[in-house]
Order: C-alpha cells, then sequence, then structure tokens
C-alpha cells in the first residue's frame, strides 16, 4: 500500500519495504525524517536516529505529535501513510517547476487501450483478500479461491445493477396493466367465490416471481460467460491463469 509513494519519493526498496519489519520501518522513518520532511534539525535527530533503542516508540510518538500527525505511534500504518503524503507534498514543493514539466498521462498516447485497473492489484496482498470477501459477503456473491476472479464477478455485478444508469431505470415507476381474472383459469374449485379469485390472485404473483427469479438467473449466467470468455480462465481445467 506504501510503494506509490515511497516510489514517487525514490525510496531504495519501494518494492520490498515490509512495514511489519521493525528494523525497516525504524528506518524507513528516520529516511523520511532525514531526506524528505526534515521538521527537526539535525542535532536534534538523535532519539529518533537511535533505532536499537528501546526508547525509539516514544521518540516516535514524540515526532508524530510535533509534525502534528492525526495518528499515534500505535497505528503503524495509518502514520506511516500520512507521513509518506507529508514528503511527498514537501517534495513537490521544493520541485515545483520540475514536476510542472512533465506531460500529462492522457498526451502519451490517444492510441493505446486503456489497461484493465485489475492487472496492477496485488491479489496476495492479505488487505486485498479481506476487501473483496467482504465485498462479496455484502452483495452475496459465490466465494471463489482466486480472488480477481472474485473481484471481476463483483465489477460485473455492480455494474449491471449498482451503477447511476441501472439505479434511475430501477427507481422509475412501473405502471401495472389491468388484468381480468375471469381470463385465467385456475384449474381447481374451492366452492367459493371470494377464495377462487384469491387463489387467482396468488398464482399470478407467484407467476411474476418465477419470471423475476428468471432474470436474475439469466444475469447471474451473464456474469459467469463474462469470467470464462476471460482468455486468461482456462473452463476445461477448472482453473484461472497458469
Amino acid at each position: 500500500m506504501f510503494r506509490r509513494k515511497l516510489t514517487a519519493l525514490d525510496y531504495h526498496n519501494p518494492g520490498g519495504f515490509d512495514c511489519k519489519d521493525e528494523t525497516e520501518f525504524r528506518n524507513c522513518i528516520v529516511w523520511l525524517e532525514d531526506q524528505k520532511i526534515r521538521h527537526y534539525k539535525i542535532e536534534d535527530r538523535g532519539n529518533l536516529r537511535n533505532i536499537p533503542s528501546s526508547d525509539w516508540p516514544a521518540a516516535f510518538q514524540q515526532y508524530l505529535q510535533d509534525v502534528s500527525s492525526p495518528f499515534s505511534g500505535a497505528e503503524r500504518q495509518e502514520a506511516l501513510d500520512w507521513l509518506l503524503g507529508l514528503a511527498v507534498r514537501y517534495e513537490y514543493g521544493d520541485n515545483v517547476d520540475k514536476y510542472r514539466k512533465c506531460p500529462p498521462l492522457s498526451a502519451s498516447s490517444n492510441s493505446e487501450k486503456p489497461a484493465d485497473p485489475l492487472v496492477n492489484l496485488d491479489s496476495s496482498s492479505p488487505d486485498f483478500k479481506a476487501g473483496v470477501t467482504a465485498l462479496a459477503n455484502i452483495l452475496k456473491i459465490q466465494r471463489h479461491d482466486d480472488y480477481l476472479v472474485m473481484l471481476k464477478a463483483i465489477r460485473i455485478l455492480i455494474e449491471a445493477r449498482l451503477s447511476p444508469e441501472a439505479i434511475t431505470k430501477s427507481s422509475q415507476n412501473k405502471e401495472g396493466l389491468p388484468v381480468a381474472l375471469d381470463k385465467h383459469i385456475l384449474g381447481f374449485d374451492t366452492g367459493d367465490a371470494t377464495l377462487n379469485e384469491a387463489a387467482q390472485i396468488l398464482r399470478l404473483l407467484h407467476i411474476e416471481e418465477l419470471r423475476e427469479l428468471q432474470t436474475r438467473i439469466n444475469e447471474a449466467l451473464v456474469a459467469v460467460q463474462a469470467i470464462i470468455a476471460d482468455p486468461k480462465t482456462d473452463h476445461r481445467l477448472g482453473k484461472v491463469g497458469r
């Protein structure tokens, strides 16, 4: 989750950074202060630079307070992400002319097809898996061993039923047509005209429910076919990818 900001700041190992590694985490904090943020004077950075010290957490907490961070030292990931954002802001402020000359991404090539945003996701990340699982539970989507496949199914469902156009369409009032009950044969007689009429109404409502169920089944089939049609999916082998 920190790779993009670390890359923007020219960190030496943005792809391999492990926030859970205590030594690596402390080194990153010291690097941010020394190279990018520079809130303290050099002579005042001693406690923060003393990485092996058991008092380092207290120094880190004090540092967060001094830079007006909204997060505490106990919120490691949030605090680090906030410090990275602060460093990026300072980096831009120190090199405004340099970054203003960078061409916009849209000007690089209009002929290129937009890349699939799912390609660059780290599907092995615990945060990614937890997020996809939570969405699947909310939308009541069947679990799958491949979390990218599950995410694609979520996207298909959202585009089909939860997009602004779909919501607008579903919220429109549908005017029903009058139904002549005497033209619908019930198939049996209860011996009471009122009961016969109620049974006819219940039967028509049941038919409507069956039609709605068939519509949902068709939507599910479309979603499955869209996943199977993915060139990376070999449904004959029962697995996804290589």
